[in-house]
C-alpha cells in the first residue's frame, strides 16, 4: 500500500475527499453519543432508553460508514450500491430518531433536542445524497423535516420550539449533504480531466501512427500494384515463350518472349529499388524533424493538458541529424509527461556544452518509479536512436518529486543519420 508521499496529486485529493466524506457519519454519531451523556439526559432519562439510543447511534455509524464507501464508488462510476444496504441504514436512522424523540418526551432536553435530531439524521442524509439527484435530495430533506416537526410537536413542545428544531436540523443536514455532494463532484471532474489527458496522449500516438501509415501507403501502394502486374505479365510471357519453344521446330525457336519477360522483371527490379529509396526518404523525413518545431508542438500539447511549459533555448545552430535525434527525444518525453505522474510544470532546455548539445526535459508530479526504468519502455528506443549519432540518454527521478530526462549528442559525430532506421537487411538488398 502506497504512503502519502508515494501518491500522485490526484490520488492525494481522492484520499482526502473520501476520508472527509467517510468521517461525516461518524462525526454525527460521536456528537449524538456525547449529547446522550449530557447531565440532563444522564440524570433524568431512563437508563434503557438512553442505552438504546446510544447503541442505535453506533449501529447507524457502522451502517452509514459502509454505505458511504459504496456510495462514493457509485458516484464516481466505480460500482453499485445494494438496495438492502440503503434500506438497513435508513431503518436504523429512523429507529435512532424515534429513540431521541421518545427520550425527549420523558426528559426536558431544552436546546439539546434540535442538535440531537440533526446529529442523528446527518449521517444517513449526507451519504444518501450521493445516490440520488439533487432534486430528489431536496424533496427527501423537506419530507424528513416535516416528519421532524410533527414528532417534536408530539413531545409537548410549542410551535416555536418545533420550528426551531426543524430549522436547525435542516441547516445542519443540508450543509453536510451539500458539502459531501460538492466534494465528490469536484473529485469526479478531476478524474474526468485525468482520463481526458490519457485519452489525448493515446490519440496523439494513434494520429502519428496513422500519418506514418498513410505516407507509406501513398509511397508503396501504386508501386506494389505495378510490381504485381508486371510480375504476372512476366510469368505469362515466360510461359508462352516456353510453350512456343516446345512446339516450334528445332532451329526456328524464338527468344523474343524470353526477352520481353526479362524486360518486365528488369522493370520490376527498378520499381522495387525506387520504392526502397522512397521508403528511406519517408523514414528520413520523420527523423529529420526541426527541433524548434517539435519543442513548440510539445509546449502546445502540454498547455492543452493544463501543464505549464517553459522553454530555454541556446544560441548555437544545430545540424539536421542532431535536431532529428533530439526531436524524437522531445516527442517521447512529452508523451511520458502526459501519461505518467501528475505534472503541473515542465521545463525544456537546449544548450551547448563543449561541442555537445544537451537537451533536458524536467517535470514535477512524479510519484512512482521513473517511466524509463521499466523494461520495454520507449526510452530504450530513444537510447538506440541516440547511440546511432553518438549520443547518450539519462532518465530518472530527482529531488522534489521531479523527473529529469537528459540527452547529450556530440556535434562532431559523423555517422550516417538515415541508415540506422532502414536496417541492415534492407541495405543489403539494394
Amino acid at each position: 500500500m502506497k504512503g502519502w508521499s508515494g501518491r500522485s496529486g490526484l490520488a492525494k485529493v481522492d484520499l482526502y475527499t473520501r476520508g472527509t466524506v467517510y468521517l461525516i457519519p461518524w462525526a454525527g454519531v460521536l456528537g449524538l453519543t456525547l449529547l446522550l451523556q449530557a447531565r440532563p439526559v444522564h440524570e433524568d432519562g431512563q437508563l434503557m432508553l438512553v442505552l438504546s439510543a446510544s447503541l442505535l447511534a453506533v449501529a447507524e455509524g457502522v451502517l452509514c460508514g459502509r454505505l458511504a464507501r459504496h456510495a462514493m464508488d457509485a458516484y464516481l462510476g466505480q460500482g453499485q450500491v445494494p438496495r438492502s444496504m440503503v434500506s438497513r441504514a435508513a431503518a436504523v436512522t429512523a429507529a435512532t430518531t424515534a429513540a431521541v424523540v421518545a427520550l425527549a418526551s420523558t426528559v426536558d432536553l431544552a436546546e439539546l433536542l434540535p442538535t440531537m435530531l440533526a446529529a442523528g439524521l446527518a449521517p444517513f442524509l449526507t451519504v444518501h445524497c450521493l445516490l440520488v439527484r439533487n432534486r430528489t435530495t431536496g424533496l427527501i430533506q423537506l419530507a424528513v423535516l416535516a416528519v421532524v416537526g410533527g414528532l417534536v410537536s408530539l413531545t409537548g413542545r410549542t410551535a416555536g420550539q418545533a420550528l426551531f428544531a426543524v430549522v436547525t436540523t435542516g441547516l445542519v443536514t443540508g450543509w453536510m449533504a451539500f458539502t459531501a455532494r460538492a466534494s465528490m463532484w469536484v473529485l469526479a471532474v478531476m478524474w474526468e480531466l485525468r482520463e481526458a489527458r490519457d485519452v489525448q496522449a493515446r490519440l496523439a500516438v494513434a494520429e502519428e501512427r496513422l500519418r506514418f501509415g498513410r505516407d507509406l501507403h501513398d509511397v508503396l501502394g501504386r508501386n506494389l500494384a505495378v510490381i504485381a502486374l508486371k510480375s504476372e505479365l512476366a510469368v505469362q510471357l515466360a510461359r508462352r515463350a516456353s510453350k512456343g519453344a516446345c512446339e516450334a521446330p528445332v532451329g526456328r525457336r524464338s527468344v523474343d518472349g524470353w526477352d520481353r519477360a526479362v524486360d518486365q522483371m528488369t522493370e520490376v527490379q527498378r520499381i522495387a529499388q525506387e520504392s526502397h529509396r522512397e521508403v528511406r526518404d519517408v523514414v528520413r523525413g520523420y527523423r529529420e524533424a526541426d527541433l524548434r518545431v517539435e519543442v513548440e508542438g510539445a509546449r502546445g500539447v502540454l498547455a492543452a493538458a493544463g501543464i505549464a511549459c517553459t522553454v530555454e533555448w541556446g544560441e548555437a545552430e544545430l545540424p539536421g541529424d542532431v535536431q532529428s535525434a533530439l526531436g524524437w527525444v522531445v516527442r517521447e518525453a512529452t508523451t511520458n509527461v502526459l501519461r505518467h505522474g501528475d505534472a503541473q510544470r515542465c521545463t525544456i532546455s537546449v544548450r551547448t556544452e563543449d561541442d555537445t548539445v544537451v537537451l533536458v526535459v524536467e517535470n514535477d508530479g512524479v510519484t512512482e518509479a521513473a517511466p524509463g526504468d521499466a523494461p520495454g519502455s520507449g526510452l530504450a528506443g530513444l537510447r538506440e536512436r541516440l547511440s546511432a549519432v553518438g549520443g547518450t540518454l539519462e532518465a530518472g527521478s530527482c529531488r522534489g518529486g521531479r523527473f529529469r530526462l537528459t540527452a547529450r549528442v556530440p556535434l562532431n559525430d559523423g555517422r550516417n543519420d538515415g541508415d540506422d532506421l532502414v536496417g541492415d537487411d534492407v541495405k543489403e538488398a539494394v
